[in-house]
């Protein structure tokens, strides 16, 4: 009952009320990145949702678009700006996905929606990550982020999926908003984000 109403019943009050509150911050953030990103204030990427179904997802651009000889795209810490840096340690970033909530196609709280390429590269039991809505925040944020393994995230989103409720839920959002004020876990070790998932050991071939 919980995931079916109460759930969707939180997401457009606290999205609604934070789009509110947050809009002046969200507008000098866009035009902070209006002018050191050349007009690119939105990135903008299709992204697994729920059941896998493809959705538009939104946040705040943090890297530039450079590329070497061959037209490929830098690794993130070349691309990644001071002020890109200062907006995702202080989470800033995500803030455009409170659109996506409203929308219906992310929940506050879910396992991250990551990259359509790693679908056919998840076990079974990881593949469980997509019976819920992605969310902006969730139980593998709060418990390391990425200085996780992929694994350690997946087990923590496939938790989540299994003990999904209102108390469980209320204890990541404020987790999270305790995160946001002392950040950690912004990235991987010796890496400006988090390794491309390449898939588990035990996946099936």
């Amino acid at each position: 009952m919980y995931l079916s109403f109460g759930k969707r019943f939180l997401d457009l009050v606290l999205a609604g009320s934070a789009l509110l509150v947050l809009w002046p911050v969200m507008l000098v953030v866009a035009v902070a990145l209006w002018f050191g990103f050349d007009g690119k204030v939105l990135f903008r990427q299709q992204r697994p949702g729920l059941h896998g179904k493809a959705f538009t997802f939104y946040k705040f651009t943090t890297m530039t678009q450079g590329r070497d000889a061959a037209g490929e795209l830098l690794p993130d810490e070349h691309r990644l700006t001071s002020l890109g840096s200062f907006i995702r340690k202080t989470s800033l970033d995500e803030l455009p996905q409170l659109w996506n909530v409203l929308k219906g196609d992310m929940s506050l709280v879910g396992p991250r929606p990551l990259l359509m390429d790693y679908l056919p590269l998840y076990t079974p039991d990881q593949a469980r990550r997509h019976a819920v809505k992605p969310g902006i925040t969730g139980w593998a944020q709060v418990n390391g982020r990425n200085l996780l393994s992929w694994e350690e995230k997946f087990t923590f989103d496939v938790w989540y999926v299994e003990h999904a409720s209102f108390k469980v839920d209320l204890q990541i959002l404020w987790r999270t908003f305790k995160h946001v004020i002392q950040p950690e876990g912004i990235s991987a070790p010796d890496t400006a984000t988090m390794p491309r998932f390449t898939g588990s050991s035990n996946t099936a071939s």
